[in-house]
This record gives C-alpha cells, sequence and structure tokens, in this order.
C-alpha cells in the first residue's frame, strides 16, 4: 500500500441509527486503536517458567481518538447531545485501501478548545460497545 493522504480516513456517524452515515466535520486528525486483553494461563507446569496465554480469550475493543472544528452548529449540537445522553450508535472508519470498520461505539470524552485568535476545536475519543465488521475495501 502507498501512501495515503490523511484526510481520506472518514471518521462517520448514524445518529439515529437509520443505516444513513455522516462524515463528523471538520475532523483534522483521527486515529483509531484495536486492543485485546490477554489471558495468561501459566502455571508451574510451564516451560521454563515463561508465561503462556490462552488463545480466543480476552476482551477485545477499539478506541477511536479525533480533532477538528465543527463545520455548523448542527453537527456541535449532534455530538454534544450524543454525549450528554450517553448514547450508543452505529460509527464507521474508513481507512482508504484498507477497508471499512464499523459498529456501535460511545462517545467517552468530548474536550472544546480555543486560541483568542482562533477557531474553538474539539477533541473527541468514542469506544466500541459490541461486535465489530470490517469490509475489505474494493
Amino acid at each position: 500500500m502507498v501512501a495515503q493522504k490523511g484526510k481520506d480516513l472518514l471518521l462517520k456517524v448514524d445518529k439515529n441509527s437509520t443505516s444513513t452515515f455522516t462524515t463528523i466535520a471538520g475532523m483534522r486528525s483521527r486515529r483509531i486503536a484495536f486492543n485485546a486483553e490477554s489471558v495468561d494461563v501459566t502455571d508451574v507446569d510451564s516451560v521454563g517458567r515463561w508465561r503462556e496465554l490462552l488463545a480466543g480469550s480476552g476482551v477485545q475493543r477499539a478506541s477511536i481518538n479525533g480533532s477538528g472544528i465543527f463545520k455548523d452548529a448542527q453537527s456541535d449540537a449532534d455530538i454534544r447531545e450524543m454525549f450528554f445522553a450517553g448514547s450508543i450508535v452505529p460509527w464507521q472508519v474508513v481507512v482508504p485501501d484498507f477497508g471499512t470498520i464499523e459498529g456501535l461505539f460511545q462517545i467517552t470524552s468530548l474536550e472544546y478548545a480555543g486560541a483568542h485568535n482562533g477557531e474553538v476545536s474539539f477533541e473527541l475519543a468514542i469506544e466500541s460497545a459490541g461486535s465489530l465488521t470490517f469490509t475489505v475495501a474494493p
């Protein structure tokens, strides 16, 4: 895979669970991380006292962070409403030439910042709240 433009990595939300995803406005940076907890099953019979892990167990999760500016009052209101309601809604992450990750997420952090001579910006963090699907890019 050759280098891709960061602006092509899209974060989309379906705030009404209607299968209509809209791109979060003004995202200037975004990051997705996948994590899996391990389950240690090491015991006195473990060869050389090396740690042993139980395959296929533990909790898997995805976390997505992003920052940017809101394009309008409606996109600001939508994100704020989902955060304060603690909503768990469908989100998509489109990674160019890789694929689309889709599933339920909850906004776990929403921060606003601004300089006296600049625009108001926001930072957003969402955490997976169920299983995710992955569709390979065509």
